[in-house]
């Protein structure tokens, strides 16, 4: 039974669908998704047609947002609009330490992941287009990962698409995952330097912490494990829209004086813990590298491994010279597993997923080169997550896809351009840019 309620603006209604966990045995297990469908609330009762939003991640519930704000604002002026949380997240079915146990032992917990990636994903998708639609195609956005899926979908079941839009989420169709992080850290290099460019008092600061922690054992208030590494890893923001800002208020704060000294601020500590747990998206970290997988050859925790051909990471040698202390980005380690609460149970599995080889290809060449549904891509210049090069080299292969390079917005411009972005891409998928 679906259930309908009202925001400023929108009519939302809770929607639940029942899908194979394995769509090659339709027959067997079954799981549970969820989707917010989104109207605006003087268009309920019409016909409309319908777009599909699927969030980037991978291991993110769609957005929660209130009323109609950015992007979402302006496919409402045309479209009905469903949110869904992608198998594992949110409310499908979802994927953590709490619930995988359920499985069994780590080996049962790394079979069932191997379902979770873009393919599944997208087999989601056409089982839930048979009941939403009643089989008509719908309009497809897909943000990041979302656009890995949307990729996918090109190339698993492109008749169910009337138009593809993808921002910041062109994949390269074949590279490995060393591929992929070997083009990513000269990337966040240059985002570190833009960032101390930017806020120079900032390099100091960044040493400072990186010497307590080298120097000192450092827990959580949750109980995660506040390595050099970890602080490291929160250049994450760094690829986003405001992220270098959000990183210099955080550093101005980190210390105070205390009877025994100066030590890290409780305020600093409360901001950092929520920056680095993945309590709230554990499957990003245990399927992140096998979104690479495509072959016989096993992820085997890649970024750590081509972190290591990047010296100029290594925190230790840098304070102990006058280089300034790198960030890291978008990268998944085997430390997080001992250092985070939320994972901590989950590093077999996660070991297990790293030395597989039996993934099996997510895009189709032959078949993106004959495509034939119309397809816009927003792609960010020198976008920190995904690489510019990488996505151009994929929309060169993509029968009819336009593409918009932009330099205006980091890799979140859905969210920080979003009505502006998506008023673009329509007109590029339409024939009217």
């Amino acid at each position: 039974m679906s259930l309908s309620y009202r925001q400023p603006g929108v009519v939302l209604t809770d929607r639940r669908f029942t899908v194979p966990l394995d769509h090659d045995r339709p027959e067997g297990e079954t799981i549970e998704l969820y989707a917010r469908e989104v109207v605006a609330g003087d268009k309920a009762h019409q016909e409309l047609p319908w777009l599909l939003y699927l969030q980037g991640g991978p291991g993110f519930g769609a957005d929660r947002s209130v009323g109609r704000p950015g992007w979402l604002g302006r496919a409402l002026k045309e479209y009905r609009v469903l949110l869904l949380d992608q198998r594992g997240t949110g409310h499908s079915t979802p994927a953590n330490r709490q619930t995988l146990p359920l499985r069994g032992g780590p080996a049962e917990q790394a079979d069932y992941l191997t379902r979770f990636r873009a393919d599944s994903i997208v087999r989601d998708c056409e089982a839930v287009r048979a009941e939403v639609t009643g089989g008509a195609p719908w309009t497809v956005l897909g943000q990041s990962f979302g656009g890995f899926c949307v990729t996918t979908y090109l190339s698993l079941a492109p008749e169910g698409l009337a138009t593809a839009l993808v921002t910041g989420g062109l994949p390269s169709l074949d590279a490995h995952a060393d591929d992929v992080y070997r083009a990513a850290f000269p990337r966040i290099e240059r985002k570190v330097a833009a960032h101390y460019a930017r806020y120079p008092q900032d390099a100091e600061r960044a040493r400072r912490i990186a010497d307590h922690l080298l120097t000192h054992d450092v827990v959580l208030p949750n109980g995660y494990r506040f390595t050099v590494e970890a602080f490291q890893s929160l250049g994450i923001v760094l690829g986003t829209g405001d992220g270098t800002h959000r990183l210099h208020h955080l550093l101005e704060d980190a210390f105070v004086r205390t009877p025994q000294g100066f030590t890290l601020s409780d305020a600093f500590q409360e901001q950092v813990q929520g920056m680095l747990s993945y309590a709230r998206h554990p499957l990003y970290a245990l399927i992140h590298e096998s979104i690479y997988g495509q072959d016989a050859r096993p992820t085997a925790w890649s970024a750590e491994r081509v972190r290591a051909e990047f010296p100029q990471f290594d925190a230790a040698k840098a304070l102990a010279g006058d280089e300034p202390l790198l960030f890291t980005g978008e990268s998944i380690h085997p430390w997080m597993f001992a250092c985070d609460p939320a994972l901590r149970p989950l590093r077999e599995t996660a070991d297990l997923l790293a030395a597989r080889t039996d993934w099996t290809p997510l895009y189709d060449p032959a078949r993106l080169a004959a495509n034939d549904v119309p397809v816009a891509a927003a792609v960010y210049h020198d976008d920190m997550y995904v690489d510019t090069a990488h996505s151009l080299r994929t929309a060169r292969t993509i029968r009819g896809l336009r593409t918009w390079v932009t330099d205006e917005f980091e890799h979140d411009g859905v969210r920080t351009g979003g009505p502006r972005v998506l008023d673009r891409l329509l007109a590029l998928a339409r024939d009217e840019a």
